[in-house]
């Protein structure tokens, strides 16, 4: 049999689709015939009807139908399915035969061609004697043909044809060679569709016909042919419902064959077909549970039909194909939209494949005798006549027997023999590989690692089986990282001693060496005696010699690794290697420590190096070197002894190596870290350097570390007694920081606060020196500490001038201002003054640094020291300004008239908890004038205690605006003020700005300060047009209870403009005290928006009446 008979055929994978046979096209030189072909072949989209085309010549033999058989009755079947039916009819029998000839309506030699294509139709129906295939013509005319019944020559000559031809109507097409080619083509193609649909029925039709003259006795093969027949054609005929129903009834039928040895394979095989149809048409029609349900029966079914013993390969075979092409079935489904899940994906299948696979692989092998191999080293029985098998599932030797025993008992042995001997050849280990890759594929896609590691260890050893060392060793690396990293320590020390052998076999020194020093570790699984092999494996390397070969090693391939691993040794050259183990667990186990996380500069740097060996017997190196991030301090951390007990790890002792050196001032304020620890095993003929990164650790003590803590918490201190200190309880502290010496100075601040919104606020500092010796070069470094708002550095200035305050381009920090000595004992007072132009809190740095001599370890050293102090001052605003625009009757304004005096109020209130001394004040005016003669400030020299309050008071006027705008600026109020023993600070306060507006009209009135009752009272009204034009002005005098009048009661007036008028009135009082002048309305006719009681309000409003009294002389008045 062939090699690949497990393969499943390629036609019942591929789709079935409808087989449609095209003559009479020369698609190679004519370009009409290849532009038609194009169209039905080219760029098909999906949504094209499922047909399969073949260009044929009109001669062109197709197969012979046999003769219909009248009756079953004599009729043994000498199989189920024949290896060709699938093929014949998806390729070689069409269900339509389409006859295209060149012919227009109006040909001038219509006769001529319509006989010679008479003749061509009778050629392929002739061809095609005994078959139901349909036959049709497509005339290629050049013309587009008018709608049916216009042209009366075309119907009569199309019926003509139809006659000559013997074909209905319905076959007969024409197809205008047009721009619209490809749109006549996808009818064209519609029509040959429903012609190709009806030939399926027809089959199907005759298929069912042969069922009445089957018996179940000894037709029981015919019953599962005809189903998967009908089954077939459904398929062709794209009824895919119906061809579920029939392939599931024939695999109930072919499970209920008889099954024996002789034909166990041929039953298998063919439900093997079915099962792959059924679910591959169950995925189709997304009902993947059926298909998953489906698949599991057929499993449940097959998988203890094994057969014969001596072909049980073949079983494991089957089984691993038919979980390969479920899993195919599924990951195309998925392709295609269906949603797989972590517990059911392609994965499964694929692995369980590789896993018949495997089983495939041990059952191979059997063991063969010399002579039977000897005797048939061909596989002549397993060829046949014909190249190929009659029957799907049969032997070469026996095609076509259907009885329990063989028919010849010798030729049987020699098949099987031949089959075993073919199944020695087959790559067993090259079929695993890939099975398993497809399920790793798989378990990555939906996020499985734990299943994809499993599967890639599996892949491993099947490499390693199939001698290829370097990709085992690939995979099985990248493999162990996740079992070290989840502590599997059985699964990683089996998978460490495969790739051990790998190491070995392939003579890879570096590779070998690694993987001894993690099987020897505490990781490893193995027991004493195999580490105390590998142990001296690994000391031979070192040695430069060859080691012994790794257990279970194939015996041919150990000898050409020994020959590998002589040259390997013989080599001129280096033979240092470097292995950076933090990535696996080496047999010794390194811890590094600082003893502190940080040291002064004056104190030597203390580093511990903690080693310990895992291995079983003691294991010496040469050397022991510490790096740090500043190699210049390497030469300082560097151990090279003759004395080999103290270089000699004893297993399970920790041993401990102490190093110090003394740091460099200028690394002060630096951090020194551990860059890795290297250790030195072999000497002359091989050197190892075992490389830590960092303070030491590897793969495992970040875990170790953690469950240490956890039990030292819990059990508490009861270990303090060991001598030695617990391995797992040792922490590592990979760096350390260099810290300035202790300062021996003192620092104090004196002040007062809060501070004032720009005073110059003093601080006091007092430094004293409590060395030994001279304190040299101290500097000063004051003002507010960085770090803070941005706003706040802009917004506060430090000096050491208090006499004066000092400007914006003052530093908010003074920075090493030179103080000179300090003697032992020595203070030093300064003072440093702070204007700070925001409110709020800010804190102020004050940093003293200075040198010194001293000496470390005897080395002499000038030690840089700083001593920090840090205040936080608050800042407050001195006094508080508010100003308020007041008439000249002290009443409130809200905007001002132009040209009218009003009067500016100025209120300073001290919020300041020191008493405050006001110098001066005075008005900065940018669009006012000034009612009064410039005078002297009314706050000179006065003195607020906090919660008092000073007022001055302005009188000013608002000359006419060039501008437009209603709203202009006041201008500024400047104070100069100190608090005690300042200097003179000036405040600016911005005046608010006022709303302007101009009246056309001013009113003010002259009257004496009081009346009299019964007294005449005489009152002026002066009435100004401030207009440029002549304004009409209409006044009423309203009466009122507390006077009479004499005078114009209602008056109209016209006042020229700049002009004034003059009003006179005689009030009489009636009552005393305080009484309402009668009300004064005036209207502008010419001005009507002009607001009544604007000009109102420059007009007195009440006068104080005096009672009637006695007549008095001057005197009595006097006197008074």
């Amino acid at each position: 049999m062939a090699g690949s008979q497990w393969e499943l055929p390629p036609e019942l994978c591929c789709r079935p689709m409808a087989f449609v046979a095209l003559t009479g096209l020369d698609v190679v030189y004519n370009a009409v015939h290849r532009a038609i072909w194009d169209a039905f072949c080219a760029n098909r989209r999906a949504d094209r009807v499922p047909i399969s085309f073949k260009v044929l010549p009109g001669d062109h033999e197709y197969p012979k139908c046999r003769t219909k058989r009248t009756s079953y009755e004599w009729y043994i079947p000498k199989g189920i399915l024949k290896t060709g039916w699938m093929n014949k009819h998806l390729n070689l029998v069409p269900a339509l035969v389409v006859l295209f000839y060149e012919l227009d309506w109006d040909d001038p030699q219509w006769k001529e061609k319509q006989s010679e294509c008479a003749t061509k139709v009778e050629i392929v129906r002739t061809s095609l004697q005994g078959r139901n295939t349909k036959v049709a013509v497509v005339l290629i005319q050049k013309k587009t043909p008018l709608p049916p019944g216009e042209d009366l020559v075309a119907s009569e000559r199309a019926a003509a044809l139809c006659n000559a031809c013997d074909l209905s109507g319905k076959s007969l097409f024409v197809l205008p060679h047009t721009d619209h080619l490809v749109g006549y083509i996808i009818r064209l193609e519609n029509a040959f569709y429903e012609h190709a649909q009806t030939y399926y029925y027809t089959e199907i039709r005759r298929v069912k016909s042969h069922k009445e003259f089957l018996n179940k006795t000894t037709h029981q093969l015919l019953f599962v042919r005809h189903q998967f027949k009908i089954a077939f054609f459904s398929e062709l005929k794209q009824d895919t419902q119906n061809a579920l129903k029939y392939y599931r009834t024939a695999y109930s039928l072919v499970h209920e064959l008889r099954a024996h040895e002789t034909n166990m394979l041929e039953i298998k095989t063919m439900a093997g077909f079915i099962n792959y149809k059924i679910c591959r048409l169950c995925f189709q029609h997304n009902t993947p549970l059926d298909a998953i349900a489906q698949f599991r029966k057929h499993i449940d079914l097959c998988k203890k039909k094994i057969g014969s013993a001596e072909l049980a390969f073949e079983h494991a075979a089957w089984m691993s194909k038919q979980f390969q092409s479920f899993g195919e079935l599924f990951d195309e489904a998925i392709k295609l939209g269906l949603t797989a899940i972590q517990t059911q994906n392609p994965g499964f299948y694929y692995q369980q494949a590789a896993c018949y696979s495997q089983d495939r692989k041990q059952q191979a092998h059997f063991p063969l005798s010399y002579e039977s191999a000897a005797s048939h080293p061909s596989t002549e029985p397993l060829d046949t006549q014909s190249g190929g098998l009659d029957f799907y599932g049969q032997r070469p030797w026996r095609q076509g027997h259907q009885s329990i025993d063989p028919p010849d008992a010798e030729k049987e042995k020699t098949g099987i023999l031949a089959l075993q001997i073919k199944e020695r050849d087959v790559p067993h280990s090259e079929l695993i590989i890939a099975l398993l890759s497809n399920a790793v594929a798989q378990f990555k896609k939906y996020k499985c690692p734990r299943m994809k590691s499993h599967l890639m260890v599996q892949m491993g050893e099947e490499y390693y089986h199939a001698k290829d060392y370097t990709k085992a060793l690939k995979l099985l690396d990248y493999v162990m990282c996740d079992y070290r990293t989840e502590r599997w320590w059985g699964l990683l020390t089996a998978i460490l001693t495969t790739a051990l052998r790998c190491a070995y076999l392939m003579a890879s020194v570096k590779d070998y060496i690694i993987y001894c020093m993690e099987l020897l570790g505490r990781a490893s699984t193995l027991k004493e005696e195999q580490k105390s092999r590998i142990e001296k494996n690994l000391i031979r390397v070192l040695m430069n010699e060859v080691p012994d070969a790794e257990p279970e090693c194939d015996s041919s391939s150990i000898s050409t690794a020994r020959s590998l691993w002589s040259d390997r040794m013989s080599l001129a050259g280096s033979k240092e290697l470097t292995i950076e183990v933090q990535d696996y667990i080496p047999f010794i186990q390194c811890k590094a420590k600082f003893q502190s996380p940080s040291f002064h500069v004056d104190q030597p740097i203390q580093l511990q190096v903690y080693l310990r060996a895992d291995c079983p017997h003691p294991v010496s190196f040469n050397k022991l070197a510490v790096s740090l991030s500043n190699q210049e301090y390497n030469q300082w951390c560097v151990l090279e002894s003759s004395d080999h007990r103290n270089m000699s790890l004893l297993p399970g002792k920790t041993k401990l190596y102490n190093f110090s050196f003394v740091a460099k001032t200028e690394d002060v304020g630096k951090k020194i870290e551990m860059t890795g620890v290297e250790l030195m095993l072999g000497s002359e003929g091989r050197c190892v350097f075992v490389s830590w990164r960092g303070a030491g650790g590897d793969a495992a003590s970040a875990h170790e570390a953690l469950q240490a803590g956890r039990s030292s918490r819990q059990w508490g201190r009861c270990m303090e007694a060991r001598q030695e200190p617990d391995w797992d309880s040792l922490s590592m502290q990979h760096s350390t920081m260099i810290i300035s010496r202790v300062p021996k100075i003192s620092v104090q601040l004196g002040h007062q606060p809060p501070a004032l919104n720009n005073e110059m606020y003093c601080i006091n500092l007092t430094i004293q020196s409590q060395e030994q010796g001279i304190a040299t070069d101290v500097k000063l470094t004051a003002g507010l500490k960085p770090g803070q708002d941005a706003n706040l550095s802009q917004t506060t200035h430090v000096t050491l001038d208090g006499s004066k305050v000092c400007d914006d381009a003052a530093p908010a920090l003074l920075t090493d201002v030179p103080l000179g000595d300090l003697k032992p004992g020595e203070k030093l007072e300064k003072c440093v003054f702070v204007k700070c132009v925001s409110n709020g809190p800010r804190v102020f740095l004050f940093h003293v640094a200075y040198s010194i001599d001293t000496t470390v370890e005897g080395r002499q050293i000038v030690c840089k020291c700083h001593k920090d102090e840090t205040v936080t001052i608050e800042t407050v605003v001195p006094f508080e300004v508010s100003v308020k625009f007041l008439s000249t009757k002290f009443e409130p304004l809200d905007r001002l008239v132009v040209d009218i005096p009003f009067l500016l109020m100025t209120d300073i209130l001290s919020s300041s908890p020191w008493p405050l001394l006001l110098d001066s004040s005075s008005l900065q005016l940018l669009a006012m004038t000034s009612n009064t003669p410039q005078r002297q400030s009314q706050l000179q020299e006065v003195v607020l205690q906090t919660g008092e309050c000073a007022s001055e008071c302005f009188c000013l006027r608002c000359p006419p605006q060039t501008n437009s705008n209603s709203t202009v600026a006041t201008g500024q109020y400047l104070i100069s003020w100190r608090s005690a023993d300042s200097p003179l600070i000036q405040t600016t306060v911005t005046l608010p700005h006022v709303i302007l507006e101009s009246i056309p009209l001013y009113i003010h009135a002259e009257l004496p300060s009081f009346g009299r009752v019964r007294e005449s009272l005489s009152v002026r009204y002066h009435i100004e047009n401030r207009t440029a034009l002549v304004q009409e002005v209409e006044m009423a005098v309203e009466p009122s209870d507390a006077f009479m009048f004499s005078g114009l009661k209602q008056v109209r007036l016209r006042i020229l403009p700049g002009s004034e008028q003059q009003m006179l009135y005689n009030y009489y009082p009636l009552m005393a005290g305080y009484q309402t002048l009668p009300q004064l309305n005036i209207s502008l006719p010419r001005c009507p928006n002009t607001n009544t009681h604007t000009l109102r309000r420059f007009l007195p409003q009440r006068i104080f009446v005096k009672p009637q009294g006695r007549q008095l002389d001057d005197a009595s008045i006097a006197a008074a």
